[in-house]
């Protein structure tokens, strides 16, 4: 394995401290916990303030949302990992303005435990915080249990339907009900063709033959549904496009936000290869695309693969997607 990196035990917080100084015009540090970024300008006095928080190594999430009109405190975790309670409720006092704070986050076990912790030591200090927990994931669970599904890429357009709904002055109720609507409003599909190596443990946490795929991975190597040949581009694109529009079930006319995302090491032109195919089959459907994000927007160390995200948009969150935001990961 040949990586840039000093002490493995250290890759969290260097990325960090790196992450910090390279964006210093749009985040800060906070004072008391090196585990928490914040927007420059958070919190604000009077606005709901937007938290959320996950596992490191899927850069540019969760740390590159935080930004003006996004997330004002991102909790951030050991590779794969949950942030500790401890970072959630100093990026919930961090984003705290006195209107309540809405922790936006992924459908985690840990992350789950450590969100409730932190929620209940908030409200020993009079901080009233609310949650939407992501589970877009379309394979993950069945649609009739999809309570269980993980939260994956859908996230991204969870926090920006949230910071912008939060940035209008919106009351907590209201935050929250629209972040939820746009999770609800998100179905997600991944392939993986690679896999990732964790830099303390030295090997692959899974394996993928050469000339095999796998469909419906998740973020961290969780296996997918099918192990199938390598398909071309066209039939990879073909295969995700159907999963999450068959389980979306969408009515012709549906205007819709797509992101194609890269996994860590897979070329930008490939992503552009997969979308030119998409968009054509989301068009087939009767469908048409308002906003197309391809790039890496969350990805998983240097696995090899791609994620599609299909958000089914109505009047309301078209208009909350369109509001200017200054992050780095957008």
């Amino acid at each position: 394995m040949q990586r840039f990196l000093n002490n493995p035990d250290d890759i969290v917080d260097e990325t960090v401290a790196g992450f910090v100084k390279a964006h210093r015009d749009l985040v800060k540090l906070d004072p008391s916990n090196p585990r928490v970024v914040v927007a420059r300008n958070a919190p604000v006095k009077g606005k709901v303030g937007i938290v959320t928080g996950g596992g490191s190594g899927h850069e540019p999430a969760f740390i590159g949302y935080a930004g003006r009109n996004m997330v004002d405190a991102v909790a951030v975790g050991e590779l794969f990992s949950s942030p500790t309670a401890k970072s959630f409720i100093d990026a919930i006092k961090a984003a705290d303005g006195g209107a309540g704070v809405a922790v936006l986050y992924g459908n985690y076990a840990g992350d789950n435990m450590n969100v409730k912790m932190a929620r209940r030591m908030a409200a020993k200090d009079g901080i009233e915080v609310a949650t939407v927990v992501a589970n877009d994931d379309v394979c993950s669970a069945p649609l009739d249990e999809r309570a269980k599904r993980r939260g994956v890429a859908g996230e991204i357009f969870m926090w920006k339907i949230g910071g912008a709904k939060a940035a209008e002055g919106a009351s907590l109720s209201e935050v929250v009900a629209s972040a939820q609507r746009a999770i609800d409003a998100c179905r997600s599909v991944g392939v993986g063709l690679g896999p990732c190596t964790l830099p303390a443990v030295g090997h692959p946490n899974f394996l993928i033959e050469p000339g095999k795929m796998e469909i419906g991975i998740g973020h961290h190597g969780e296996p997918g549904t099918r192990l199938e040949d390598l398909k071309t581009a066209n039939e990879v694109a073909d295969d995700m496009v159907r999963i999450v529009l068959d389980d979306h079930d969408l009515p012709a006319g549906t205007e819709v936000a797509v992101l194609v995302s890269g996994l860590g090491a897979t070329p930008v032109n490939e992503l552009y290869v997969l979308y030119d195919r998409i968009e054509g089959q989301i068009a087939a459907r009767g469908l048409s695309v308002h906003r197309a994000y391809v790039g890496n927007y969350f990805t998983s160390l240097e696995m090899v693969g791609a994620t599609v995200t299909v958000l089914a948009l109505d009047d309301e969150l078209k208009r909350l997607l369109d509001v200017e935001t200054a992050c780095a990961g957008f």
